[in-house]
């Protein structure tokens, strides 16, 4: 009897997929910036991309600051559930444990920046701060503080108390051990901050613009997810 591999392995097992998924793993990009640190033709790098986006491996967004522009995301979620079936898959014995909560080294300093720093750079301050991260957040042009902002953040147990909108430019001068860019806007203007790595972006919709609870809710889970895979990382 041929039994056929997991779908997980067939996916990542291609060199240049799990390539492609290894630079993913570090923040959202573009094709055409996956094309340029693969050193591959876009074609081919389009055509692996669609592979894994048809497997629930890889997402793909427009970008909200040129819409010529597609932003891949990986599942990390996903990839986690289709790890544990590949084990379980093989041997009964191999089905993965959830890990021990993370724990970032103490006084690690992250800075989550967007355009209005009223809603989804705010809700990722507090998240990180949850998780034991020195968090700030700050956006290119601040606006007033989202009412639906606060709400989540009692929904989830966070504390609203002192998310004030500030300017990127009020953290220019600061280190970092890391910088996020939430808005696609934001990460065309991103300066440079002295000392720390290139900033990592996810590219999430503002759920500001539509301002329903809805689009509250699916920016948080989103956030809430992401979140815990930034804290694993800086913990290992």
């Amino acid at each position: 009897m041929t039994i056929a591999p997991p779908d997980f392995l067939r996916l990542a097992g291609h060199r240049l997929r799990w390539e492609l998924l290894t630079l993913l793993a570090d923040g959202d990009r573009p094709v055409r910036e996956l094309t340029a640190l693969a050193g591959q033709p876009q074609n081919l790098v389009s055509y692996h991309l669609a592979q894994l986006r048809s497997g629930g491996l890889v997402r793909s967004r427009r970008s909200s600051a040129d819409g010529r522009d597609t932003f891949y995301a990986l599942d990390l979620h996903r990839c986690g559930e289709l790890l544990t079936g590949t084990g379980a898959a093989l041997h009964a014995g191999l089905r993965l444990t959830p890990p021990a909560p993370p724990v970032p080294p103490q006084g690690t300093r992250v800075l989550f920046l967007c355009t209005g720093n009223s809603a989804r750079s705010q809700l990722a301050e507090a998240m990180a701060r949850a998780g034991g991260l020195d968090a700030f957040s700050a956006g290119s042009h601040p606006k007033p503080l989202h009412p639906n902002t606060s709400r989540i953040m009692r929904e989830r147990g966070l504390d609203p108390s002192g998310h004030e909108p500030k300017s990127l430019d009020v953290f220019r001068a600061e280190p970092f051990d890391l910088v996020v860019t939430l808005c696609d806007k934001v990460r065309e203007v991103c300066p440079e901050f002295e000392g720390g790595p290139p900033p990592v972006h996810w590219s999430i919709p503002d759920p500001a613009i539509d301002g329903s609870d809805a689009a509250f809710a699916a920016c948080a889970e989103e956030l809430a997810v992401r979140t815990g895979f930034l804290l694993a990382r800086l913990a290992a």
